[in-house]
């Protein structure tokens, strides 16, 4: 409970001068670039590979009941309300998550956040806010664009492997999806990279000495983040589930 009371703080400290100036926008640039721009490639591969073995799969499943008609259905949903959202999610906390919390810890144990305050720079203010910030803003942004591309993957197979009409699929793709599945995509996207970023900078801030504490860091950080993304999914679909 000791933990979870320090990161409720941590949190709070953070999205609290998120919101207030200073602002320093050289460091929101390179966390957006860092986080967004850098994360493309992995989260392009990720979700064309994991629409095309749904829809794969979903056709195989529904040959057994006559119902091959619902790939195009059901990748999307799929891909929009919850595998697009998590994946991303997940690997934002593979990447992004490790490395920030290897970053900052490393300025710990070499004394650089201890030379931030001699500077009068709020570490809060200057390593970790532009940090989370940049994570809320970016990723919804990755989340919808792994959306897409997850069910083009579903669209290449289903059109070039399994004999669908190419419009009709993307008709009934788009007839299939409301506003609020993507609503509730970007919204995931949001919290996932908040949590994310907050795992990051957490444990990096509060990384053990030597190389021993930031492997530590690095390591829970990423174990951290991903379970916080997963609870924070079950949450949120079951809000969402209910409206």
């Amino acid at each position: 409970m000791a933990v979870v009371g320090r990161v409720a703080l941590f949190a709070l400290t953070a999205l609290s001068h998120v919101l207030r100036p200073p602002f320093y926008a050289r460091e929101l640039g390179l966390a957006l670039l860092n986080i967004g721009w850098l994360s493309l490639p992995v989260v392009g591969l990720t979700a064309i590979f994991t629409g095309a073995a749904l829809a794969l799969q979903i056709y195989s499943g529904g040959a057994r009941f006559n119902a091959e008609a619902v790939v195009p259905q059901i990748v999307a949903i799929g891909m929009v309300r919850e595998l697009g959202p998590v994946l991303v999610g997940l690997m934002i906390a593979a990447r992004v998550t490790s490395s920030i919390a290897a970053e900052i810890a490393t300025m710990k144990v070499t004394e650089q956040i201890d030379a931030l305050v001699t500077l009068s720079t709020d570490p809060m203010k200057y390593l970790v806010a532009p940090r989370v910030l940049a994570g809320l803003i970016v990723v919804p942004l990755l989340v919808a664009v792994g959306d897409v591309i997850g069910i083009f993957g579903g669209y290449a197979v289903a059109t070039g492997s399994l004999g669908f009409n190419a419009a009709a699929y993307l008709k009934n793709t788009m007839d299939f999806l409301e506003p609020l599945d993507v609503i509730s995509s970007l919204v995931k996207g949001c919290a996932f990279g908040g949590l994310a970023a907050l795992m990051g900078c957490y444990f990096g801030m509060a990384s053990g000495r030597g190389a021993q504490g930031v492997g530590r860091a690095t390591k829970g950080s990423v174990e951290a983040a991903a379970v916080l993304i997963l609870a924070a999914n079950f949450l949120l679909t079951g809000a969402f589930f209910t409206l």
